[in-house]
């Protein structure tokens, strides 16, 4: 039984970052995470820069592994829905391929509602190959379906954008 919303101070750090504190538990979690990923993945990159969105992206994607064990080990669960960190490293890794410079913009809001839907799209489809993916033990299983959405979601927001001339 997956621990409550209501015990984060009986979850180890670890755990309650998995789900991004009580985010996971809220309906539809995945498209929460995600919703929450853009926001802030938004300020990161007008904020910091793109480089900071890429550093983030990062040390949360190595945080992720040790994060997604220990709350699968406490659930005695694999790839819970209540897990969301994998959805903000897609989510991130998809706004790296947005191909207008981070701002306040009307196209950069645009991108980053395409970059919402294709993410969530491709992870919530699985087509092919991203449906394999989860099949791979452990955290591994758990992010690796994730990242490649991310890959599908971000070759059509390149793609887009070099249509729509970003």
């Amino acid at each position: 039984m997956p621990a409550s919303k209501s015990s984060n101070n009986k979850r180890p750090p670890l755990a309650i970052l998995a789900t991004l504190a009580s985010i996971g538990y809220l309906p539809a979690p995945g498209s929460c995470g995600s919703l929450v990923a853009v926001m802030a993945g938004a300020w990161l990159a007008i904020s910091v820069g793109i480089i900071g969105l890429v550093v983030a992206t990062i040390v949360l994607a190595i945080l992720a592994f040790p994060a997604i064990d220990a709350y699968s080990r406490m659930t005695q669960t694999h790839d819970s829905k209540h897990i969301i960190i994998d959805e903000v490293i897609g989510q991130w890794l998809t706004m790296l391929a947005i191909p207008v410079v981070p701002a306040w913009t009307a196209d950069y809001m645009v991108y980053l509602v395409a970059a919402f839907i294709l993410f969530r799209l491709f992870d919530i489809w699985k087509p092919l190959f991203i449906k394999a993916a989860e099949d791979l033990p452990g955290a591994a299983g758990v992010i690796a379906d994730d990242v490649l959405a991310a890959v599908c979601a971000g070759v059509c927001l390149m793609l887009g954008g070099m249509a729509w001339g970003g």
